[in-house]
C-alpha cells in the first residue's frame, strides 16, 4: 500500500513538473510587433504568438499578481517579440501614450481576457440556483392576445415586480446538474432568456422585451439586471492537476462546439479560479465481447478535442467558454490541465 501511495505521489509530481517546465512554442510566422486594436482579446494576441495560448503568463514573465491584474494593454500599444539572454521567447509592451491623464482616462478600456459580449449574461446571478430559488421572483403572467411566446419589442404584464426597478434579466427555472461520477445533484441551472424593461409600473406591471436569446413565455421569471462586474484575469493553466467532467452544454443541448458554453463539475472550492484554460478531452467506450463472449466494456484511450476558459466558478461548479474545438463536445468529457 505505501509503495502505491508513493508511486502516486510521485506521478502526481511528475505531471505537475513537466506542465511546469513546457516549452514555450511559437506558431509559425509569429509576428515580430502587433498593434493591439478595439475588439483585440488577451486570447486572440496569445494565438498569434504562441501554439499553446495558456502560456500567455510566461512568455510574459507573469507573477501572481500580475495574472490577476492584467488591466496594462490597450489599443495603440504595440507588442513586440524578442529574445532574453538565453534565447527564449518573451513579449514586451511599447506605449504609445506618453501623456499620464490620457492613459488614466483609458484604463477602463483595457483588452479583455476574451470576447465580453459572449459571456456577459452568465456573468449577472443569478446562473447556478437552489432548488425553487426563482420560485418568489418576479412573475410573467400574461401576454397582449394570450400569445404563448413573446419576442423583442413585444409587451408582458408581471407580477410582484419591484417598480424601483427598470432593468430586469428574464430566466426560466432549469434543470438539476448533476455530477457525473457520484450521480450528486450539484445546483440547479437557471436559463437566461433575454433582457425587459418596466415601462409601466402596477401589479402587474407592464413590460417590454429588449432582447430575447430565446423564446419568452408566460411563468417565465424575472430579477433585477445587474451590471456586470469588470473582471481582470489572463488565460492561464492551473498550477495543479485539475481531472473534472462537463456536466452540461448551456442552452439545452446535449453536444458543444467552439462559442458554446459547458459547465464543469469542478469549482472555486477545488482552486478553480477565473482564466484557468482546460483540455478538453473526449471520454468514450466501446463495447466489445470477450473470449466467453461476455459484454466488456472497453475505454477509449482519451481524445484532446478542445480547450475550455473558465470564466465563471462557483463553490462546485464552473462556466467556461469554448475557445478552441476539434470536434462536438459532450457531457461526461473531460477537463483536464493542460
Amino acid at each position: 500500500m505505501i509503495r502505491i501511495i508513493s508511486a502516486f505521489i510521485l506521478a502526481m509530481v511528475s505531471s505537475l513538473s513537466s506542465a511546469a517546465g513546457q516549452e514555450l512554442r511559437l506558431v509559425d510566422g509569429a509576428p515580430q510587433r502587433h498593434v493591439v486594436v478595439p475588439g483585440d482579446t488577451l486570447w486572440g494576441i496569445s494565438g498569434k504568438f504562441l501554439k499553446d495560448p495558456w502560456l500567455w503568463p510566461d512568455i510574459w514573465r507573469m507573477n501572481r499578481e500580475d495574472i490577476r491584474n492584467p488591466h496594462r494593454i490597450f489599443p495603440g500599444d504595440v507588442i513586440l517579440l524578442d529574445r532574453d539572454a538565453l534565447g527564449k521567447p518573451r513579449l514586451r509592451l511599447e506605449r504609445t501614450r506618453m501623456v499620464p491623464q490620457i492613459h488614466v482616462e483609458t484604463m477602463a478600456q483595457g483588452i479583455p481576457a476574451i470576447p465580453p459580449n459572449v459571456i456577459r449574461p452568465f456573468l449577472s446571478d443569478p446562473l447556478i440556483v437552489e432548488a425553487h430559488s426563482l420560485d418568489s421572483a418576479a412573475r410573467i403572467i400574461a401576454t397582449p392576445n394570450d400569445r404563448v411566446y413573446i419576442g423583442n419589442g413585444d409587451l408582458a404584464y408581471v407580477a410582484n415586480a419591484d417598480p424601483a426597478k427598470l432593468d430586469w434579466q428574464v430566466y426560466r427555472n432549469g434543470k438539476p446538474l448533476l455530477d457525473p461520477e457520484s450521480g450528486e445533484i450539484l445546483g440547479y441551472e437557471a436559463f437566461y432568456l433575454g433582457t425587459a424593461r418596466q415601462i409601466e409600473a402596477g401589479n402587474p406591471a407592464t413590460f417590454e422585451v429588449v432582447t430575447m436569446k430565446q423564446e419568452i413565455g408566460r411563468g417565465d421569471r424575472l430579477v433585477p439586471a445587474i451590471r456586470p462586474p469588470l473582471v481582470a484575469y489572463v488565460p492561464h493553466r492551473p498550477d495543479f492537476l485539475v481531472d473534472g467532467r462537463v456536466i452540461s452544454v448551456y442552452g439545452g443541448v446535449d453536444a458543444a462546439g467552439r462559442g458554446s458554453i459547458v459547465s464543469i463539475n469542478r469549482g472555486t472550492q477545488d482552486g478553480i479560479e477565473i482564466g484557468h484554460v482546460l483540455v478538453l478531452e473526449r471520454n468514450r467506450t466501446v463495447i466489445e465481447r470477450d473470449e466467453q463472449d461476455q459484454k466488456v466494456v472497453v475505454p477509449i484511450p482519451p481524445e484532446r478535442i478542445g480547450l475550455l476558459f473558465v470564466f465563471r466558478p462557483f463553490e462546485r461548479i464552473s462556466y467556461g467558454l469554448i475557445v478552441q474545438s476539434d470536434g462536438t463536445v459532450d457531457v461526461n468529457d473531460f477537463a483536464r490541465t493542460p
